[in-house]
């Protein structure tokens, strides 16, 4: 029977991710995500139900828009495939609890700004509040309203933490160094993590990143990256390596 939750999971995950991947790149271009029918990107057709499978369309299509022959952005795949992936995942690992719905709205979270941010450097304020309500709610009921208000608490932290190290990149590079809205994503971490494993997403999410700043470095671009994703990352593997801070600590020998 689990591997039949497991397929659900999975086939639910590819549809929303299909729904977010238009969320993000809509609210990336400031289009309206509810109303409007999708389309391609190069010849603006609208796109029937037979182009919009997840996963599919795309591999039967070969990649091509049906109708102007013009490649397609293969992220949309890549979404909705990491989307069910990732889904299918958190059920075997969590079962059905209030940690595999916590766990489910930070992936659903964390593909939203993976597009937004990637394709249009914006993390966007509506997508932070939403999820970072729904967090607080589920909060309340797997670690009750007065440890929910600590994480409201931990959130103010890290934002002020991240607030710091904007200030100190600015000052070290001469340029604006992190976004207003990576600062404001790490609010929302302080309702999922505790401090120290917040702080620990800081630190992988810029692990993560070192490699292609240098790759940009060394080929001479003066580039921005997203950061969002790397951190989004982070929090991901955090969440999924069930760790908590107690094992951080005894792991360095504490």
């Amino acid at each position: 029977m689990q591997a039949v939750y497991m397929i659900c999971f999975f086939l639910f995950g590819i549809c929303l991710g299909s729904f977010y991947t238009v969320v993000g790149l809509r609210m990336g271009k400031e289009e309206n995500f509810i109303t409007g029918r999708s389309y391609c990107d190069h010849c603006h057709h609208p796109l029937s139900f037979f182009d919009l499978i997840p996963l599919f369309s795309f591999l039967f299509l070969k990649g091509r828009c049906r109708y102007c022959k013009e490649k397609i952005s293969p992220l949309s795949f890549i979404i909705e495939l990491s989307t069910g992936l990732l889904f299918m995942i958190a059920y075997y690992s969590f079962g059905f609890s209030l940690d595999l719905l916590l766990l489910l709205l930070v992936i659903s979270m964390s593909m939203i700004l993976f597009v937004s941010d990637f394709t249009a450097m914006i993390i966007p304020d509506e997508i932070l509040l939403v999820f970072g309500s729904l967090f607080f709610l589920v909060q309340i009921f797997r670690e009750g309203f007065w440890m929910a208000l600590l994480h409201i608490a931990t959130g103010g932290f890290l934002f002020l933490l991240m607030y710091g190290l904007m200030l100190l990149g600015n000052f070290l590079f001469k340029k604006e160094s992190l976004g207003g809205g990576d600062i404001k994503l790490l609010f929302v971490f302080g309702l999922v993590l505790d401090p120290i494993l917040g702080i620990l997403s800081i630190f992988l999410g810029s692990l993560l990143a070192l490699p292609v700043s240098l790759l940009l470095y060394f080929k001479n671009k003066d580039h921005m990256i997203p950061f969002g994703p790397f951190l989004l990352v982070g929090l991901l593997l955090l969440l999924f390596s069930k760790i908590t801070a107690l094992d951080f600590f005894t792991f360095l020998g504490f």
